[in-house]
């Protein structure tokens, strides 16, 4: 199994150009237009069966070999964010505003690298593969578009893998958890509607201002008295515009923010006295309240006897890297819509470098991934693949 990490090795200079490529030329979602013409570009060129345009700009290859055998559905995301980048590496950003600020462009090179990898080995391997490249991952419907456009079908994948280089851990370190990893995420919007009227005369006024200083504090109880401390919730408020002078209590106040969970039950609770807290406590102060909560990922779920398989090839490839089996995180990932459906692993490797500078947090201006990585999510991913192919 050590043959996957000296083939992605060999690799490295590929996989470096390509993601270097990509980080140079970012784009954000759905216009991913460049990324997925090169993406369908090395596909073809290793004779995989292409299909482009697939929620507007995915990419899907399906690389079959000569025997039956499972089908393995593999998800590499390719969009960028709309940040301005502040790294000053020789391959920053092309393309003002827009910066791969999250890692999807060293996720794009491994996607291919493996491809690469797995191509000349079709001969040792029984099923199927089928290689996903996705758009709008950040929180845009991507992976919803995708599965709606047919990619869960034709062949249907019996198991589902997804990597995250992560600016977290160091080189070295792989995060494979059984179970929950990444949050579900809830976004809402809250309207307040009070009375405007004179700063002066606040009594004359309904000031949806302090409403929504109540409602804010009052939120924070749900993950505080609600919900049990061995458990994990977040209520965020990261939003709140009203009024435009001094002098004026405004009429109108909108809020927005984010709910994270990992279990359905604890999300249940959360919703349930989100939306008490936020009604009561908004008409109690005299104000008109909507809200509007949409779920924008289920939790990223892996199923335990994959994950295993993970973890056991992972140690046979880097038998002297640290595999941590527990850890979780509060972001989301639109990964687990297609994971509800089939089971899967969706695992996290270190691409920090401290030393070199390159430990800025994801969706920074300056993040930055030592590509030291690439090699290792290349092995690893190969690795675990194959060993459900053989």
């Amino acid at each position: 199994m050590r043959d996957f990490f000296i083939e992605a090795q060999l690799l490295k200079e590929y996989s470096r150009g390509l993601r270097r490529d990509f980080h140079r030329h970012p784009e954000v979602g759905f216009q991913e237009v460049r990324t997925a013409g090169i993406v369908c570009q090395e596909l073809n060129e290793l004779c995989l069966e292409v299909t482009t345009g697939v929620a507007k700009t995915g990419v899907v290859g399906l690389l079959e070999t000569p025997r039956p055998g499972p089908v393995v559905l593999v998800r590499f995301d390719m969009d960028a964010l709309p940040i301005i980048e502040e790294t000053g590496a020789e391959y920053t950003s092309q393309n003002p505003g827009v910066m791969h600020a999250c890692g999807h462009d060293g996720h794009t090179a491994i996607g291919l690298s493996v491809a690469r990898l797995l191509s000349k080995r079709i001969d040792e391997l029984s099923g199927a593969v089928k290689f996903v490249f996705q758009p709008a991952e950040e929180g845009l419907g991507g992976a919803e578009g995708m599965i709606a456009e047919g990619v869960l079908v034709n062949p249907r994948p019996d198991i589902t893998l997804a990597l995250h280089l992560w600016n977290e851990k160091p080189v070295g370190w792989f995060g494979v958890t059984p179970g929950p990893l990444m949050a579900a995420s809830e976004v809402f919007q809250i309207r307040l509607e009070g009375k405007g009227g004179h700063g002066a005369l606040p009594h004359l006024a309904v000031d949806p201002i302090l409403a929504a200083s109540q409602i804010v504090s009052a939120l924070q109880s749900i993950s505080a008295r609600n919900i049990s401390p061995l458990k994990s919730a977040v209520v965020s408020v990261t939003s709140i515009n009203a009024g435009e002078t001094f002098n004026v209590i405004p009429q109108t106040l909108e809020m927005k923010g984010t709910i994270r969970t990992f279990e359905k039950d604890i999300r249940q609770v959360v919703i349930e006295r989100f939306r008490e807290i936020v009604q009561g406590v908004g008409e109690t102060m005299g104000c008109q309240v909507e809200i509007d909560l949409q779920l924008l990922t289920p939790a990223v779920v892996n199923d335990p006897v994959i994950t295993q398989r993970v973890y056991e090839e992972g140690k046979r490839i880097f038998p002297d890297a640290f595999f941590d089996t527990s850890i979780r995180t509060m972001v989301s990932e639109d990964m687990a819509y297609m994971m509800e459906d089939i089971p899967g692993c969706y695992f996290l490797v270190g691409s920090a470098n401290p030393a070199k500078g390159l430990d800025a947090p994801h969706h920074h201006p300056r993040f930055d991934i030592d590509e030291e990585a690439l090699p290792n999510g290349v092995a690893l991913l190969a690795g675990v693949i194959a060993s459900y192919l053989k």
